[in-house]
């Protein structure tokens, strides 16, 4: 059956009179979240207490929400598994697949990756003693920089400042070719755009839950690790969940089987709490769907912005093959504007030097939604009501 958009939007705690478009930063709270999030407070944690590993499944929670996760990204079951952050998530990926490439010392990666992913592979080969070096190109220059001196093609899918979409597929096969192996950053994918990670055949994968998986600030990333390295994949980031017996406490460290060698520290169980609930709202949903109605709502706000505010340009791919679900515009002033746009109940954000972004995830965001953002934002700027000192006051989260 085709979803029923406004049932879904029903499902989120949207506050009163407020346009969200910022879920490709951080998403909503879906409403069963706080009764899901107070149940693991008062009965498991607060009755069970250290039985709560046991009796409330929390040693298993990696492992069951990752499964849910992996059928939202292509992904075989028992081959996604979640905790700790993104960062942490990329650097063990990328320290794996440097391991399994070793005769090859490049990384390549584009300008626009997201900084976090390029500082982890600036670190790693910093602490691989120079032998290392990243290299980044513009984005569409990934595809012909690939060589047979690249060990491996690391990538965000969908840029975070353009919304750009990477063809996973098509480059992932030349990196093959090639003899390169592929990270892939599905922080602006899952939960936002098909992903097939098994028909484009990736070899490591990584992403965050709190975007458009709704798991809330802070949630738990979550790595991916083809079958065919599953066993193979040397764990940079030995810790002791992701030893083969954990509660033997062995002073000499064994890789679990699989995936659960990916695996580092305590899982964060009240997160995964809400993460639990948050994907509840994914069980009936067809990504393909999603993302198509996504589209209609950035052409929507597309067509809206540039009939009436030329003076935005548009930093988005106009084709609907390479974009994600957000749609930016570049402006000087860009901050002041998404500043004053907040103060009027229609949420964005800025990515420095001058990117207004607005993301359309269909689940919680409609029509009237975009023609109240493009009312907003047209009047803004009309009446230059963004140029006053409180608007351009740069606050510690941009």
């Amino acid at each position: 059956m085709p979803i029923d958009f406004a049932a879904k939007k029903a499902q989120f705690h949207l506050p009163e009179g407020v346009v969200y478009l910022d879920g490709n930063s951080l998403g909503p709270m879906v409403n069963t979240v706080p009764a899901r999030v107070d149940a693991a407070v008062r009965n498991e944690w607060g009755e069970m207490l250290i039985r709560g590993w046991n009796h409330a499944g929390w040693m298993a929670q990696p492992r069951m929400l990752g499964d849910r996760i992996a059928r939202l990204i292509g992904a075989e079951a028992g081959t996604v598994v979640l905790g700790d952050t993104l960062s942490i998530k990329v650097y063990q990926a990328l320290a794996s697949a440097l391991d399994l490439n070793p005769k090859r010392r490049v990384i390549l990666s584009d300008t626009g990756n997201f900084p976090s992913d390029l500082y982890m592979a600036e670190g790693l080969c910093r602490t691989l003693g120079g032998q290392y070096r990243l290299k980044t190109v513009a984005p569409e220059e990934v595809m012909s920089a690939i060589d047979e001196s690249v060990a491996v093609v690391m990538l965000t899918e969908v840029d975070y400042r353009t919304g750009r979409r990477h063809h996973m597929a098509d480059i992932t096969r030349r990196a093959h070719e090639l003899g390169a192996l592929t990270v892939w950053d599905l922080a602006h994918s899952a939960g936002a755009i098909p992903v097939d990670l098994v028909g484009a055949r990736a070899d490591f994968a990584v992403g965050c839950t709190y975007k458009y998986l709704n798991s809330g600030p802070g949630g738990p990333a979550f790595i991916y690790v083809a079958p065919r390295h599953a066993d193979a994949a040397r764990p940079a980031l030995s810790g002791w969940l992701g030893h083969e017996a954990p509660f033997a406490f062995d002073l000499s460290y064994r890789p679990g089987q699989g995936i659960e060698r990916m695996r580092v520290g305590t899982p964060p169980v009240l997160q995964m709490a809400a993460l639990e609930a948050a994907l509840e709202i994914w069980e009936d949903v067809d990504l393909h769907e999603v993302h198509a109605q996504s589209l209609r709502l950035q052409d929507q706000f597309i067509k809206g912005v540039e009939s009436r505010a030329p003076m935005l340009q548009l930093a988005t791919p106009r084709s609907h093959l390479m974009r994600g679900s957000q749609v930016s515009f570049r402006h000087p002033e860009g901050y002041a504007i998404m500043q004053a746009l907040i103060a009027e109940g229609v949420i964005g954000d800025f990515r420095a030097p001058d990117i207004l972004r607005f993301g359309f995830t269909p689940l919680y965001v409609d029509e009237d939604d975009v023609a109240r953002a493009v009312n907003v934002l047209t009047r803004i700027l009309d009446y230059g009501t963004w140029d006053r000192p409180e608007f351009k006051q740069r606050a510690a989260v941009t």
